[in-house]
């Protein structure tokens, strides 16, 4: 089970209401607790045979198949539909910038194009870019400054036009 699939099952459960999900297989046990807001996920995985390795791997059953979201996306419609929402590709903690003693990478009001970057997430002791798919204007910022922040979280809005 690689982390993508691991995330996508948090994700899930944390949509789904359920309180705690239990999930053991051959060589992994992973238990997914959610309340109060809180996520607490506990992996445990044994060395797992070649063989075993390519096989697929059948989770709860779902209603409705969970698929990863575009670091992009389209807004709900409302006062910010004609504004893209860009949203953290991880699990972190978001920085506004690349250290302390710097400025912000981008303010309300910044023209950005594809490819600049516009904060950075630490995820366990790594400092992840984070980069512009789209160009435009920074409209908001929806996140503070050393917050934690999940996977698929809304961080910025822009302004496409």
């Amino acid at each position: 089970m690689d982390i993508r699939e691991i995330q996508n099952l948090i994700k899930f459960v944390a949509k789904s209401g359920a309180t705690e999900v239990k999930l053991e297989m051959d060589d992994v046990k992973i238990t997914i607790k959610t309340g109060s807001g809180d996520t607490e996920t506990v992996i445990q995985q044994m060395a797992m045979p070649t063989a075993m390795a390519n096989m697929p791997v059948a989770a709860a059953p779902a209603s409705a198949p969970v698929t990863a979201a575009p670091a992009v996306a389209e807004p709900a419609a409302d006062d910010n539909s004609k504004y893209i929402t860009v949203k953290s590709p991880i699990i972190g903690t978001f920085y506004r910038k690349p250290s302390p003693d710097k400025p912000v990478f981008v303010e309300v009001g910044s023209t950005i194009s594809s490819g600049d970057v516009l904060c950075v997430i630490e995820a366990m002791k790594l400092f992840n870019e984070i980069e512009s798919e789209v160009s435009g204007k920074i409209v908001k910022v929806l996140i503070d400054d050393s917050s934690p922040v999940e996977f698929d979280q809304p961080l910025f809005l822009v302004d496409p036009s």
